[in-house]
């Protein structure tokens, strides 16, 4: 499994700040490597939301099937799968003075064949957590 983290600290408060970053159809916005998310439920974020995401990886676009499967008011945890990739992605956002601390945790196992090559694509899963962590910091101080 490959693990990627980040942390940011935003001048949004924690319960504006979880709600804009559950609300899956906005990353979009703040991630550079998911350039597509579509919204396949209808109604307000909950337990079973579904989405199309189409992500970039290495120069080619990747359709991922996403899920929320925990919703808290403090965490999202979302579920995602196509043929060559589970991702599970969770946001755990806490109050830190007056904005927010959010962390990113994003896991990714590989299927199949892929499995053997997971230590030689580490370091590009890696390589997107900066750009994301940079936007995902930019959107949620413009909403502070």
């Amino acid at each position: 499994m490959i693990t990627v983290t980040g942390t940011v600290r935003s001048a949004l408060a924690a319960p504006e700040a979880l709600d804009y970053l559950a609300a899956f159809e906005h990353t979009p916005e703040w991630d550079p490597g998911t350039p597509v998310v579509r919204t396949l439920s209808e109604g307000p974020v909950a337990v079973g939301h579904r989405y199309h995401a189409e992500a970039e990886f290495r120069g080619k676009r990747q359709t991922l099937i996403y899920e929320v499967v925990e919703l808290t008011q403090s965490r999202v945890r979302l579920r995602g799968e196509n043929k060559t990739v589970v991702s599970v992605d969770t946001i755990d956002v806490a109050p830190s003075g007056t904005g927010s601390e959010v962390q990113y945790t994003a896991e990714f196992q590989l299927k199949g064949w892929l499995k053997i090559a997971e230590p030689l694509m580490r370091p590009a899963f890696q390589s997107l957590a900066g750009p994301a962590m940079d936007g995902m910091k930019q959107a949620l101080d413009a909403r502070a």
